[in-house]
C-alpha cells in the first residue's frame, strides 16, 4: 500500500504515541462509501450520486489530529462485473481488502443479506485486519430498527465493533474516527498534516464534472462514461486568476451524445455550469470551462481506452 501510494518512508512520528494507518471502506455499490468518506475529512473529494458504481478508482483521503493519521482508501463498490471496466473496478476494491490496517464494511440497514453481502463477507472471512461493520443511512430509519439489523449481522463475520453512522448527517462518525483509531498501529505520519487526498487536482475535476452528469443523465446513459481534462492551465486577469478548463465527455453511443449535449445544447450547458461551480470552490478560483463530446464505442471493454480514460490496472499493482 505505501508504495502504491507514492510514500517512500512517511515523516517521523510527533510522538511514540502516534498512531497511522489504511483503511477502506468496501460495501456493494450505492451504500454511502464516497459520502461517509467525504464527511470523516471534512470536505467534498469523492464524488457521490444515488447511482450505482459512481466510484471507479481507489481514492485516498487523509484525516489528521493530535492522534495520529488515518489515510482513507474509498474503493469501488463490489458487484458483479458485466465489462472489462467492471472487471478493473472490482479488482481494485477486492485487492485493497488484503493491503489495509482497518476494514470498514458498510451496509444498509435492514435486515436482509443477499448475494451481493455474501460475497463480501466471504472476502471479509479471509482477512486478518480487524473490521468494523458500519450500518449507515440510519437517518432512514427509527432507532428501534437498528437492533434488529445489528442481531441479523453480527454473528456474519468477526466484527470488533458495530456502528450505526449517518453518513449525510453526520450522526456517530465521531464514533467511528475513535474506533478506527483504538486499532490502528502505533507509526510514523505518511503526509504532511495539512494533506487531504493524494488525488492530482485534474482527476478531481475530471470526476467533479462526470458527477454533474450523472445527475443530470438519464439512467442507460451513466455508466458509459468517462471524462478527460485535456487542458487545465491558470491566468491572470484585471479580476484576477481564472483557470480555463477544457475537458471532453466521452460516451459509447451515438443516441447518448445527443442525449448529453441536449435541445439546443441547454444539456450540456446544464452540466457544465454545475460542475464549474464545484470546481471554483475546489480551485478558488473563477473557472472558465468548456466541454465537448466524444464517442467511443464499447470503451469499457477495450483495455487501451479504459487506460487512457484513467483507470491503469498498473497503478494499483
Amino acid at each position: 500500500m505505501l508504495a502504491a501510494s507514492g510514500i517512500s518512508g512517511g515523516a517521523a512520528a510527533v510522538n511514540g504515541n502516534t498512531k497511522s494507518g489504511f483503511v477502506t471502506f468496501v460495501g456493494r455499490p450505492n451504500v454511502g462509501k464516497s459520502t461517509l468518506m467525504n464527511r470523516l475529512i471534512g470536505q467534498k473529494i469523492a464524488i457521490t450520486s444515488n447511482k450505482p458504481q459512481t466510484t471507479r478508482n481507489k481514492i485516498q483521503t487523509v484525516f489528521t489530529d493530535e492522534r495520529g493519521q488515518i489515510v482513507f482508501v474509498d474503493t469501488p463498490g463490489i458487484h458483479k462485473a458485466k465489462n472489462k471496466l467492471g472487471e478493473y473496478m472490482v479488482g481494485a476494491a477486492e485487492k485493497t481488502i488484503g493491503e489495509v490496517d482497518v476494514i470498514c464494511w458498510l451496509v444498509e440497514p435492514t435486515t436482509f443479506i443477499g448475494a451481493g453481502e455474501q460475497h463480501i463477507i466471504e472476502k471479509l472471512k479471509k482477512v486478518k485486519a480487524p473490521v468494523i461493520l458500519v450500518i449507515n443511512k440510519v437517518d432512514t430509519i427509527k432507532k428501534e430498527e437498528i437492533l434488529p439489523v445489528i442481531d441479523r449481522y453480527k454473528n456474519e463475520v468477526d466484527f470488533v465493533e458495530i456502528i450505526p453512522v449517518s453518513a449525510r448527517n453526520g450522526d456517530n462518525t465521531d464514533d467511528l474516527i475513535n474506533a478506527i483509531f483504538q486499532y490502528l498501529p502505533y507509526g510514523p505520519m505518511y503526509y504532511d498534516e495539512d494533506t487531504i487526498t493524494d488525488q492530482p487536482m485534474r482527476q478531481i475535476v475530471s470526476e467533479l464534472i462526470r458527477e454533474k452528469a450523472l445527475h443530470a443523465l438519464n439512467e442507460e446513459i451513466p455508466h458509459g462514461i468517462a471524462v478527460v481534462i485535456d487542458s487545465m492551465k491558470e491566468r491572470k486577469s484585471p479580476k484576477g486568476v481564472i483557470t480555463d478548463i477544457q475537458a471532453t465527455i466521452i460516451c459509447e453511443r451515438d443516441s447518448h451524445k445527443g442525449i448529453i449535449i441536449g435541445k439546443g445544447g441547454q444539456m450540456l450547458k446544464k452540466i457544465g455550469a454545475n460542475a464549474r461551480y464545484e470546481i471554483e470552490r475546489q480551485l478558488e478560483t473563477k473557472v472558465n470551462l468548456q466541454l465537448w463530446v466524444k464517442v467511443k464505442k464499447e470503451w469499457r471493454d477495450s483495455d487501451i481506452l479504459i487506460k487512457n480514460f484513467g483507470y491503469d490496472k498498473k497503478k494499483d499493482e
